[in-house]
């Protein structure tokens, strides 16, 4: 029998009491939760008269053909992929599509029972492997916290119905690269499933997707949770080899997942208008370079990542449980400990540039910056 696991964010409860005891109150960096307004053509096109009328009748499960426009030209314009909307299709947000893949690919081949992913990494994609009755099993990361397929052993290969990889990563920043992890899943026939829903804050280099290196063998996987502040609207998509979307699609038109019709209108909208995301881009990238200031003036060793909008941080003498305490107690900050991201991951903590300018300059205050 499948027992849940204790959610691990319901374990930071007390730190958020003890962080809210400070005047002004907590502030909360544990959770990648948007802080910013939803933008303003989302809005409109939310209260719209089409985006009211869509609400009525069922949507369609792989998502309408303005839908599926909207995600291949916005591949086409920020990632440089052209895709065919046939080889697109909508998800609810992506948690449910990361969690629920690996059940759907074992129906594809039942004779392999292995979900490959990062030691260091989003705990979903093990999750859904053990949602699946797969095995989870974990590959070790290098230094830079890229993941080492050289380490992969042979016997798991052959039992591997896919391999998560997270680009740019979370907790760490990482950008992988996405080429040769495409061309190692080729050459083993292992399915690759790349979670890109940073990629538009991708800081080192350039926004990279395992698309661009073909689409044969590969899922890319995108969110406007975090581009668009449109988390609570729960609106994604897949995009990459013609067959398998196939199959998912065909799939989910049984199990009954259906983007709803309004958030596939706000969809559209966040998917056009590029300025907003750009906006949100900058916002970021400042808050991430404030917080930074914030940790080097505790003494805290603390570099910008290569991507995304997270920073993974090592704790003084590696005990992230207590510095967790301190940045609750002295700061008023609620930050996630590195072990919530796998056993390779003790010893550091995640800090998350989701709290509004305002709640960053209260941080300074408190830190003395």
């Amino acid at each position: 029998m499948f027992r849940p696991p204790p959610y691990p964010y319901e374990q930071l409860d007390e730190y958020r009491i003890l962080a809210d005891s400070l005047p002004g109150g907590v502030v909360d960096l544990s959770i990648g939760t948007p802080c910013d307004p939803v933008p303003e053509v989302v809005r409109r096109a939310i209260t719209s008269e089409i985006s009211l009328d869509s609400a009525r009748p069922y949507p369609s499960s792989v998502g309408s053909e303005d839908f599926l426009r909207a995600a291949s030209e916005w591949l086409d314009r920020c990632l440089k992929v052209k895709i065919d909307t046939t080889s697109i299709g909508a998800c609810i947000g992506t948690k449910e599509i990361v969690t629920g893949l690996p059940a759907v690919l074992k129906l594809r081949n039942p004779k392999k029972d292995t979900v490959l992913y990062p030691a260091v990494s989003y705990p979903s994609y093990s999750m859904g492997a053990q949602l699946a009755d797969c095995r989870p099993v974990a590959v070790p990361v290098d230094k830079d916290w890229r993941i080492d397929l050289s380490e992969v052993d042979e016997k798991d290969i052959e039992r591997a119905i896919c391999l998560w990889v997270n680009s740019p990563g979370n907790p760490a920043g990482a950008i992988e690269d996405l080429e040769a992890i495409a061309d190692w899943g080729k050459a083993n026939g292992v399915t690759i499933l790349s979670d890109e829903c940073y990629v538009e804050f991708s800081w080192a280099t350039s926004p990279k997707s395992v698309l661009q290196s073909g689409k044969e063998g590969v899922l890319a996987i995108h969110s406007l949770s975090k581009r668009s502040n449109l988390a609570g609207m729960r609106v994604g998509f897949y995009a990459g080899d013609a067959e398998l979307v196939g199959y998912l699609r065909e799939v989910r038109k049984h199990q009954g997942f259906m983007l709803s019709g309004p958030a596939q209108i706000a969809g559209i909208a966040a998917l056009i208008d590029q300025q907003h995301a750009d906006r949100q881009r900058q916002l970021y990238l400042g808050r991430l370079s404030k917080l930074v200031s914030i940790f080097e003036s505790l003494g805290i060793e603390t570099e910008m990542p290569e991507g995304s909008f997270y920073l993974w941080i090592p704790a003084p003498e590696g005990d992230e449980w207590g510095l967790v305490e301190k940045l609750a107690k002295n700061l008023g900050m609620v930050v996630t400990p590195g072990q919530f991201f796998g056993e390779k991951g003790k010893g550091y903590i995640r800090v998350a540039a989701v709290a509004t300018d305002d709640r960053i300059e209260l941080l300074e205050q408190r830190a003395g910056v």
